[in-house]
């Protein structure tokens, strides 16, 4: 299962601290949320809940009929970059289109623009700037766990 989730890029120890926010015991979404909310500086349920869906995405969490817990697989950089490139929708294909000549997030975007799905083309008018953010954050993310490298040219693979 690909998510499709990709909220703004943050730290390993942004990661961290929201993953222990989480309990190993499972609970509910919305007291996940809140945690997430106390433990760092996320200002919304909303954005706690993407993040949320971002942490399972990578592994660190899980979800059982009863709730999220967190995982005990390790925070490290080649752990994360794979499960990123396998679970998160559109991550391989923007990693892909990384090489040795720096690409900006819109040169990026360019080059998936078709994996968008056609419900998402349909669902807004105004579809592409929400798109060209979400591989902004794809972007970003892939330098976070050194799967991309950042240059004042754009992204390039490591």
């Amino acid at each position: 299962m690909r998510y499709k989730v990709a909220p703004p890029a943050r730290s390993l120890s942004f990661l961290a601290d929201a993953r222990a926010a989480i309990p190993l015991v499972p609970d509910d979404e919305a007291d996940c949320c809140r945690a997430i909310q106390r433990t760092t500086d996320v200002p919304d349920r909303e954005t706690a809940r993407e993040y949320l869906t971002f942490l399972r995405a990578l592994a660190l969490l899980e979800e059982s009929d009863r709730g999220y817990y967190r995982t005990r697989t390790a925070l490290e950089r080649d752990t994360l970059a794979a499960a990123f490139r396998e679970n998160v929708f559109g991550a391989a294909e923007v990693l892909d289109v990384l090489g040795t000549d720096p690409r900006t997030a819109d040169d990026a975007f360019e080059a998936v623009r078709n994996i968008v799905p056609r419900w998402e083309r349909e669902r807004r008018a105004n579809w592409e700037p929400v798109w060209r953010t979400r591989v902004e954050h794809l972007l970003a993310w892939a330098a976070v766990f050194g799967a991309a490298r950042h240059t004042d040219a754009g992204f390039e693979a490591p």
